[in-house]
């Protein structure tokens, strides 16, 4: 059968407009995993208390890291796909869980080029409810409803294979001053339920292998720094990005931030592992809004070190792992 890789990430608005931020954010918070709540609650919930309020201070924020080409995730992403294809020569579709390219337009590109088994590649190292289980549990309602010809095989996460760990580490490695105190690893936020439910997903299906979301931030982040050589007081781990009517997991990156330097941490750099692509948390959040909290309260010196992105290294990696698959010889689920 004629194989091609379909790779999935979170997405973005069509524009930084505020029309296209709320439809963006209305596909995104009315996904079940995302805001797992019954749908009524779900709906009235979203349309009159959270967008409202959270258009108006997205689109800004949009505003500040839109590029001429685009969004920085998908310009990225796109760029990617691009050099897979001419490392890979096999073909290769981007679809984002919001927004556009749709996974459907993905599935449906790679159909028309005769494609009948498909490898889909979340791009997202640790697993969550919202990010790989909901990107799988769309591809795959797409393709019983449209796409039944076609087989669907997923990469596992990877937030502890070797190739992701010294690519990682490589991306560190050189970045670092020769002077700092804390290197901080700031991942993406989730609510604690949906790591309690994941957890009884897995042993509904006796997955002995599965971590709770923190565990595999906190092991990702310790098989970086065994890899760098580093002491373990160099590294911490937080979390962004969360909602204040939940209960997320701790610590929070920006009370990290705002405390580090009252307790003595005046040099820091941050990374932001749970991605790979540079996008509106990473180059708003993290690198703006975090610098601003750690300067404000008398950090003296913030570095941010950029996602994998279309890096060199990182396409070698994907390369090895697509031809892998082509071979029968990588882990698939």
């Amino acid at each position: 059968m004629k194989k091609g890789v379909l790779l999935i990430n979170m997405g973005s608005p069509d524009s930084p407009q505020e029309e296209d931020v709320k439809r963006y954010l209305r596909e995104f918070l009315m996904d079940p995993l995302v805001l797992d709540y019954p749908y009524l609650f779900r709906k009235t919930l979203v349309e009159l208390f959270i967008l409202p309020k959270r258009t108006s201070k997205s689109a800004a924020a949009y505003k500040k890291i839109w590029w001429t080409e685009g969004s920085p995730l998908v310009v990225i992403s796109k760029r990617l796909q691009k050099k897979l294809f001419q490392k890979t020569q096999i073909p290769i579709a981007l679809g984002m869980r919001y927004g556009n390219p749709s996974i459907h337009s993905a599935i449906k590109e790679l159909h028309g080029q005769g494609v009948k088994e498909i490898l889909v590649l979340p791009l997202y190292p640790q697993y969550t409810l919202s990010t790989i289980w909901s990107a799988a549990d769309k591809a795959m309602q797409i393709q019983k409803k449209h796409f039944k010809d076609i087989k669907l095989t997923f990469l596992n996460s990877f937030y502890k294979h070797p190739d992701y760990i010294r690519v990682l580490a490589d991306r560190i490695n050189g970045k670092l001053p020769a002077e700092y105190d804390k290197l901080l690893f700031s991942y993406h936020g989730i609510p604690e339920r949906h790591d309690r439910k994941a957890t009884r997903k897995a042993k509904q299906y006796k997955n002995s292998q599965f971590e709770t979301y923190r565990n595999q931030c906190i092991e990702t982040t310790e098989l970086v720094r065994q890899e760098l050589g580093l002491p373990e007081g160099k590294l911490d781990v937080a979390f962004q990005s969360r909602m204040e009517m939940d209960s997320w997991i701790k610590p929070y990156t920006d009370d990290t931030l705002k405390n580090y330097p009252k307790e003595g941490v005046k040099k820091v750099v941050v990374i932001s592992p749970s991605f790979v692509a540079d996008c509106l948390e990473t180059l708003y959040e993290v690198s703006e809004q975090g610098k601003e909290i750690f300067d404000s309260n008398g950090g003296e010196y913030f570095g941010y070190i950029k996602c994998l992105n279309d890096n060199e290294e990182w396409v070698k990696v994907l390369t090895k792992w697509i031809k892998g698959w082509e071979l029968k010889d990588i882990e698939i689920v």
